[in-house]
């Protein structure tokens, strides 16, 4: 048995034809008809001939094939998280489909929580970067792509010249949840947030001021609730969407100590992540209080929680795995040399049993 390796050149020797048109067989492109493609596969199945190499085929193309998609996060924490892993399914089946590996890049935190580049932002091969949870002001990740002279989406964030955006409206979703909750009664709103921005901090926000907030997510949904009237009452600062830094704000928020007459206690909490929410009831619980009936509790983000027994969480859903989708389409423009512009998913409110009147 010959141990010789097959070539694309035999393989064209084998079918008949040029080796450009054997090239353009493999590449599923170019002016051949599909017989003559046909031809050329059956050939290569015969002589065992796997495809041309891939590495090569970078070179001469100029493309690397991988699309960077930068997290904001430390990647343990981010695949803790529901939101973060649909967004990311969605993204990769979309550039799986276009021949397209993905590259995950951690956010560059230090543990003091500086902003840092992660060196594969300055030196890894990419066709374009996806920052997938947007942009802060002055980042430093985005100006290391600039300078790479790499393409950028963004997904959700203050928009970048030049670059797509993907966003969705948790602005107004947040506005018709506050709405809710309102309608209904409740006056004591409180709000469990996502971080502000790269700096993780966790513990009571004393001075509100909306132009403190450096992250857009969060920004966003506490505009929602400006817009439907609500000033809320109190505010923890999450330093990550997870269900026990909900269940920590829960347990500081409605602690006896803070609230000793339960006349001023907050009726109702907002917590600005299904995670968060969660974590928020379980603390409530501990506390010996009653959700609906003693404190109303309503997230965003309309992911699954079996793990709730008989309660479903009142929330606003978002499109994860079509923002991922979208995110993957704004790609596919870049590198076919379209405008990909901006897109804004829709968002709904669904009730649940967590929210009620106050007593």
């Amino acid at each position: 048995m010959s141990t010789h390796k097959p070539t694309l050149a035999s393989v064209a020797g084998a079918a008949g034809v040029s080796l450009s048109t054997a090239s353009l067989a493999f590449s599923s492109s170019g002016p051949i008809s599909d017989k003559t493609r046909s031809k050329v596969l059956a050939a290569a199945e015969e002589l065992g001939y796997r495809g041309p190499n891939p590495l090569g085929r970078q070179l001469r193309s100029g493309r690397s094939g991988v699309v960077g998609v930068v997290i904001g996060d430390r990647l343990r924490r981010s695949f803790r998280d529901p939101v973060s892993v649909q967004v990311l399914d969605g993204l990769a089946s979309t550039l799986g489909s276009l021949g397209l590996g993905v590259l995950l890049i951690p956010g560059g935190l230090t543990d003091d929580g500086r902003r840092v580049v992660d060196p594969l932002v300055e030196t890894a091969g990419m066709d374009v970067a996806i920052l997938i949870w947007g942009v802060h002001r002055d980042d430093p990740t985005l100006d290391a792509l600039v300078r790479r002279g790499v393409p950028v989406v963004i997904g959700e964030g203050r928009p970048v010249d030049g670059a797509p955006l993907v966003g969705i409206d948790d602005r107004g979703g947040t506005a018709a949840l506050a709405r809710h909750l309102t309608t209904v009664g409740h006056e004591r709103i409180a709000v469990v947030s996502l971080p502000f921005g790269a700096t993780r901090r966790s513990g009571v926000v004393t001075d509100l001021r909306l132009e403190d907030i450096d992250w857009t997510p969060t920004l966003h949904r506490f505009q929602g609730l400006h817009d439907a009237g609500v000033a809320p009452v109190l505010c923890w600062e999450a330093e990550a969407s997870l269900v026990e830094h909900g269940r920590t704000a829960a347990l500081e928020i409605l602690s006896p100590a803070r609230y000793p007459d339960p006349a001023e206690r907050p009726t109702a909490i907002v917590a600005q992540s299904d995670l968060l929410a969660a974590g928020v009831m379980l603390g409530a619980r501990e506390l010996g209080l009653r959700v609906p009936e003693d404190v109303s509790v309503a997230g965003f983000d309309g992911i699954d929680l079996p793990w709730l027994g008989s309660d479903v969480l009142t929330t606003v859903k978002q499109p994860l795995a079509e923002k991922g989708a979208a995110l993957g389409r704004a790609v596919a423009s870049i590198l076919a040399g379209e405008e990909a512009g901006t897109t804004m998913l829709d968002v709904e409110l669904v009730l649940g049993t967590t929210t009620g009147p106050p007593a």
